[in-house]
Parts: C-alpha cells; structure tokens; sequence
C-alpha cells in the first residue's frame, strides 16, 4: 500500500543509512541503483506527457498492490524545497528533483528503499544501506526489481541485456556505489593519484551527491562505470574489494599523519572545533568541511562528547531545505548561515577537545 506523507515527518528522523552500531570509520553508506525501462513506452525525455502519465500511473497501482507500505510523493505538487529535502536525504536524485509532471517517488518508511518515476528511466530502484553492506543492499534491490517485473514488461535485448536511456548503463543496469570520508589520503594530497588509479579500473570517483557534485567535506562515492558484459555479483564483488583497500590505505593515511604531521592534525582539528563552537555565520560548503575535519578529530579520538552517528546526521540537517523545514519558512541565505551557525554551536557545548 502507499501513503502520501508531508515531508516536513521525515526532518526529525534519521535514515536507515546513519542506524546505531556501525562503526567503520571511512566506510558510510552502501548504494545499490538498477535502472529499468518499460517496453511499451518511449524513454521519459523523450516520451510524451500522455505516456509518462501512463508509466506513473501504473507504477503507483503496483505500488498500491504491494504489501508493504510505502510513502509517495508526486514531483509536481511539491515545493522546491520540500524537492530539495527529498535530494539532500538522498532520496531521489538531482535530476528527479527537477522534473514536474507525471515524475515522483515512492519511499519505505525507513528511507532505504526509492523507486523514482520518470527520471532518466523510467524506473530508477535505489536500495541504501549503512557502512560497507551491498550484498544486503543488492539483495533488497533484486527483490522489489523481481516483483515490479512480474507486473511490468522491461524493455530487454537478448544480447545487450537491460535498456537504459544513458548508453553506460546498459546491459545489467547496476550502479553500485560506496559513499567514503577520506580525510587522511586528501591531507597527505593522495587522492588525486588514487583518483587516477581507480578510473584505471573501470570505477568512477564523485562527490557526496553523486554525479555532478563536487567532494565537498572529503566525502566520496565509489561506483561501477560499466554494466554491459558483467554480472551484478562480480561488478558487487570488484567494487567491495578496491573500496576494502581503499578503506586500508585511508587509516593507513591517518597513521603517517599522526606519526609525522601530528602538529599539522592537531592545528587542523582545533580551529574547526573552535570555528563550530563559536562562530555565528556558517556557509553550507564551510559547515560540511568543518564537519569533516571534525569527524577525522572523533576517530582519532582529538575529540569527544559525541557519537559519529549524531555527527553524521548534521551533515544533512544543515543543508538549505533541511533548516527551512527546521525553522517552518523560507530563509534567504544570510538567515540560513546564521541559522546553521546556531545549531552548530548548540551541538558543540557537549563535545571536548582533547589537544593539549
């Protein structure tokens, strides 16, 4: 069944993807994305408004028919920043957010499951899960593609597999993505080397919000380039391993770091800390840097009074329509900043640092 909730619900809980009791310090998120297309119909860019009606409307029926119960949400008849809170928990994508009729999002009550409408596919199935987990992810995905299909007829060749509407995601449709903090290797000006070997590879390397952002507070996701001629096991099994290296080399980063530049570690992590606990204007891009250098300060423990979990939660909280839905009306940016400043600060009174 489906229900269609205010979203304003979804500001004070936290995603499936920051739940308690994972701790894999670079590690954040796993994401499994399968793209699908429906036979009968044109690719929505191209199809149109009576046959993209046509796929929302037959999806919300499945939907309806499913047992489980999903929340919805129709792209048209929400705001920009209700659109913006849907992107910024990453629940839909920044194209979806821009679309208007007959293009929406149906949502499980715990935010790990999102099956877009008419984005660049027709369906895009979105499974999201904590720490390094895309098996379980991959399963999940697997399960909701296996009962839409049985229902709806995919647009699939014999030799080329899955039809998508971007050329590289033909074949099995996966995209398979972990989402890192890597502050050590950026520190020590080793990603960009370890950006060049990983595209070697066949991986892509991008920001916190996925393709067409940039890697603000040292986050990014790792995923697959190519589906055509692989397996979702063996695009799952290639990418767990180069992130498990990755994930190596970043605490391996941390280690020289402490060792060798322990002054330049320390001096970095105290003025963030003294930026958040006193600073009264806060730029979204400055909050998420400082952010992350304080979260590189919890896990070498320069800093206490928190868990990483409530830490992590602001990185989304203090996004532009995370803290207009806080405040219930439009903020312009100056109002946002010092907004964002507040909250900060607020948080900061619990924590401790400890550089002497």
């Amino acid at each position: 069944m489906i229900i269609e909730k205010n979203i304003d619900e979804l500001v004070d809980n936290q995603g499936s993807w920051l739940e308690p009791g994972v701790n894999e310090a670079p590690v954040i998120s796993s994401r499994i994305r399968l793209a699908r297309n429906l036979t009968d119909y044109h690719f929505p860019n191209w199809a149109n408004s009576k046959q993209n009606y046509a796929v929302w409307q037959q999806s919300k029926e499945l939907f309806k028919s499913i047992n489980s119960n999903y929340m919805y949400w129709k792209m048209s008849e929400l705001s920009v920043v209700d659109r913006d809170i849907l992107f910024e928990r990453h629940l839909i994508s920044q194209e979806l957010a821009t679309k208007n009729k007959n293009s929406g999002v149906f949502v499980s009550p715990d935010e790990s499951l999102s099956v877009m409408i008419n984005e660049e596919d027709h369906i895009r199935i979105q499974v999201l899960h904590a720490g390094l987990n895309l098996k379980d992810a991959w399963n999940e995905a697997n399960s909701i593609d296996d009962e839409l299909e049985k229902n709806m007829k995919f647009a699939y060749s014999s030799s080329l597999g899955y039809l998508t509407s971007c050329p590289s995601n033909v074949g099995t449709g996966l995209r398979a993505s972990v989402m890192l903090h890597l502050p050590g290797l950026v520190l020590l000006d080793e990603m960009d080397s370890v950006v060049n070997g990983i595209s070697k590879i066949g991986l892509a390397v991008r920001g916190m919000w996925g393709e067409g952002t940039e890697a603000v507070s040292n986050m990014f996701q790792v995923s697959n380039q190519i589906t055509l001629g692989k397996n979702e096991e063996k695009i799952i099994d290639h990418l767990e391993q180069i992130v498990s290296e990755l994930k190596d080399h970043e605490l391996n980063a941390r280690k020289r770091l402490i060792g060798e530049k322990s002054l330049v570690v320390h001096d970095h992590v105290a003025r963030s800390f003294g930026t958040l606990a006193n600073a009264h204007v806060i730029t979204s891009s400055e909050a998420l840097n400082l952010l992350s250098t304080i979260r590189l300060g919890l896990d070498l423990k320069l800093v206490t009074g928190f868990s990483r979990q409530d830490l992590d939660k602001l990185f989304i909280s203090t996004q532009p329509a995370h803290l207009q839905k806080i405040e219930k009306k439009e903020l312009d940016p100056a109002q946002r900043d010092i907004l964002r400043a507040e909250l900060l600060r607020s948080f900061m009174k619990n924590a401790t640092l400890n550089i002497k």
